[in-house]
């Protein structure tokens, strides 16, 4: 009998929610670039987790004004 090979598969994460654009999600909690690009590799796309974290870290979307394009 021989063993299956012992190379690890990136486990892949459910995506819950609507999927954010890194610009959309850094514009929303006014992120710089580096910031943004970091928890959205982190935690990925995912609008209801990256809005929980947020939350959690106590950083309120900011409300979209009519100068916003």
């Amino acid at each position: 009998m021989t063993d299956a090979p012992k190379t690890a598969t990136p486990a892949r994460r459910v995506l819950r929610g609507r999927p954010y654009s890194m610009s959309e999600f850094a514009r929303k909690y006014r992120l710089d670039d580096k910031e943004a690009k970091r928890l959205y590799e982190k935690f990925g796309p995912s609008a209801t987790e990256l809005d929980l974290l947020m939350a959690a870290k106590r950083r309120p979307p900011r409300l979209p004004t009519k100068f916003d394009s």
